[in-house]
């Protein structure tokens, strides 16, 4: 394995966050912080606790994972585009340098500042309300597996997109919805059981309900599914982008 060159590839991604603090770090704070002053304070206010614990701290792992969601799949599409739209995406194909090490640079990067922004957030979210994390080990694990599982999939968009607005369109019109509807701001046991049923299709339900398991021992589904699901979501994703190298879709083009 080339150490050198992923090093080389993950330094000059972790520069780029550097050089866009305010864009990748700031700004995402400052939206989830918003996000926590006025569900919190608004809804707060007529929902005092959810199954034992407040709705303030109820809402905290819905709004990392919100962000944790969306900053992973931005920071990896824009990675791997941005080579493509410059044209410098031929000369990392043609250097001595695996598809595998470039997943692992590009894709690692993206992941280690989502966890690292999801770690600010949580910080951050403490300052408001007091929060208990009471499984520690899961909880960073659930984080990196979301991170890393969807920095494939920005991975894979990043790839698949051949214009700045593609980059959006799965994170604002397909995460972000379905991730408002999995159970950020509401436990699923609250909604009608027609709705319970519908949300369960919901796939980022399962990704929520673990993470939020992991500090309050609350959960809408089992934590085992949870963990299998994210599983089968990163195993997807590196099978498509497995196939993606494979074929040169969206490369040798």
């Amino acid at each position: 394995m080339n150490i050198h060159a992923i090093r080389a590839i993950y330094r000059f991604e972790m520069a780029r966050t550097r050089r866009t603090l305010m864009q990748s770090i700031v700004a995402p704070v400052i939206s989830t912080s918003l996000y926590f002053i006025v569900f919190g304070s608004a809804i707060g206010s007529r929902i005092k606790e959810v199954n034992g614990v407040s709705y303030g701290a109820f809402i905290v792992p819905g709004l990392i994972m919100l962000s944790l969601l969306s900053q992973s799949i931005s920071n990896a599409s824009f990675g791997i585009y941005f080579p493509r739209f410059t044209g410098t995406i031929y000369e990392l194909l043609s250097a001595p340098v695996s598809y595998f090490e470039i997943v692992i640079s590009y894709v690692g990067a993206a992941a280690t500042k989502s966890v690292l922004l999801g770690l600010i957030i949580l910080a951050t979210a403490a300052l408001f309300v007091p929060i208990q994390i009471q499984h520690p080990f899961w909880m960073i694990l659930f984080l990196l597996l979301t991170a890393i599982t969807f920095s494939l999939l920005g991975f894979i968009i990043g790839i698949w997109a051949d214009n700045f607005e593609k980059l959006q369109i799965v994170p604002l019109l397909v995460i972000t919805p379905l991730t408002f509807l999995g159970g950020s701001f509401y436990s699923v046991d609250m909604l009608p059981p027609a709705w319970k049923v519908i949300t369960l299709f919901n796939p980022i339900v399962y990704l929520i309900s673990g993470f939020r398991w992991s500090f309050y021992g609350l959960a809408d589904v089992a934590v085992g599914v949870s963990l299998g699901m994210t599983a089968a979501f990163l195993a997807l994703f590196l099978g498509i982008t497995a196939w993606i190298f494979k074929t040169g879709y969206r490369l040798k083009n």
